[in-house]
């Protein structure tokens, strides 16, 4: 019997209204679903988007920015809601999408670090038993009884991304998130990201970086202006990619 795709999305689309607050609320969102905006001019950043993801696949989303890469994975994760189509998981997400979004400054490190995980579905017998490693992975030990808005944000990032790459869901949703911190910082991030591949995780990873792209990934999907351009491999993917860019260079 053939594997289900993991991720399916048919005809997907969501729609913005120009001017309308990057921060407005959900029931905001609500209201405005299927109906015409009365905010402003609308526009579509990503619209008529079919593919499907196997289990275990690791899929390079590519483009320029503003071109719906991160707008598809908040999709997939479900933070957005498609005023057009479906996008179908048949498993949970583990999102490293803005690491240190969920934070409370309010908090200490090890409350949100508590807070995120239960969040995430992992229980407290699974945190008790990886919150040394979480917290020696984003060398915050000496930290972690701080209130969070004394961290740097390299800090927050690296604590994020320790908390939620112990999460043992299949589906990892990866925003740029291997490309903050310090060179030795990034090779420990590679390392888990390999593992947890080589475990049968399945990755939708958003990057400019061709070196990321190539080392992580064995399909590659090419975005522009919120189309599906290129759906094939990882080379196909950046050759459409840099023949759009050249293309914008005055000759």
């Amino acid at each position: 019997m053939t594997e289900q795709p993991i991720i399916e999305a048919h005809n997907l689309g969501v729609r913005f209204a120009v001017g309308r607050r990057r921060n407005a609320k959900i029931r905001e969102m609500f209201i405005h679903k299927g109906k015409r905006s009365q905010i402003g001019d609308e526009f579509w950043p990503l619209r008529n988007l079919s593919f499907e993801v196997q289990p275990g696949e690791a899929i390079g989303v590519i483009g320029s920015n503003g071109t719906g890469k991160s707008t598809l994975l908040r999709l997939i994760a479900g933070v957005l809601i498609p005023d057009e189509g479906t996008v179908i998981r048949r498993g949970r997400v583990a999102p490293l999408i803005a690491l240190s979004a969920g934070f409370s400054g309010d908090l200490t490190g090890r409350e949100n670090v508590q807070l995120v995980a239960s969040l995430h579905g992992m229980s407290r017998q699974q945190l008790k038993a990886k919150f040394d490693e979480i917290v020696a992975f984003a060398e915050v030990e000496d930290h972690i009884d701080t209130p969070v808005r004394h961290y740097s944000s390299g800090m927050k990032v690296r604590l994020g991304f320790a908390v939620i790459s112990q999460l043992e869901h299949p589906i990892l949703l990866v925003d740029e998130a291997l490309a903050v911190g310090d060179k030795r910082f990034k090779k420990k991030c590679y390392k888990v990201m390999r593992s947890l591949l080589d475990e049968g995780r399945t990755l939708v990873l958003v990057s400019h970086s061709e070196k990321d792209l190539t080392k992580f990934c064995n399909r590659g999907m090419y975005l522009n202006r919120g189309q599906l351009i290129v759906n094939g491999t990882v080379d196909e993917a950046l050759a459409a990619y840099q023949q759009v860019e050249d293309a914008k260079v005055p000759a």
